[in-house]
């Protein structure tokens, strides 16, 4: 672990390997585990707003899901996810053919929203933990992306480097830069 910033992160973002392999998980990340996608707060907000352009992208199980449960609902354990269709696929999930798809990504790599979807989805093998003082940045390992790790290393990608983009939305362009330095730091010694 290493601090900067207001950032506590795990050494495994710049060391493990990770390229999303969809041919292979199917998306799996969107349909299995046992909550949403965690969001904001200010996400909430765009999750209500953006709804009525999304909707048409959706699946009738996921608009079904979302006028019953809303935008967006509080978990098990208090925090703020993506409601869940009959506690497995995320609403918002879509299908191309057999491969789970994001609805709001469709939409907005349309150009019928402005927003990507939830930081969360987007950073991806990275989970946030956001703590009064800090935020801690560790690396997800599940199972279901072992394709992933497997095309990581073979690619050469380390997951701070997958998720480049992300990143930079969450923590900035300066924050970026500094944890490259880190990783060149660390690939150096």
């Amino acid at each position: 672990m290493f601090q900067l910033g207001k950032t506590i992160i795990s050494e495994d973002i710049l060391e493990k390997e990770f390229v999303c392999n969809l041919s292979a998980c199917k998306g799996a990340c969107c349909v299995d585990g046992d909550a949403g996608a965690p969001l904001s707060e200010a996400e909430t907000k765009i999750m209500e707003e953006i709804y009525p352009k999304v909707k048409p992208f959706l699946r009738k199980e996921g608009i079904a899901a979302i006028e019953a449960q809303g935008t967006w609902v509080k978990g098990t354990d208090g925090d703020l996810e993506t409601p869940l269709i009959d506690n497995k696929d995320c609403a918002y999930v879509i299908f191309d053919g057999k491969t789970a798809l994001c609805g709001i990504e469709q939409a907005y790599n349309q150009g019928i929203v402005d927003w990507k979807k939830p930081v969360s989805c987007h950073l991806y093998p990275i989970r946030v933990k956001d703590f009064t003082e800090f935020a801690a940045v560790n690396y997800d390992k599940w199972d279901i992306c072992d394709d992933a790790c497997s095309l990581g290393k073979e690619l050469e990608v380390p997951v701070y480097k997958f998720v480049k983009e992300a990143l930079i939305r969450r923590f900035g362009e300066d924050w970026y830069m500094e944890l490259e330095k880190v990783a060149e730091e660390l690939k150096n010694s």
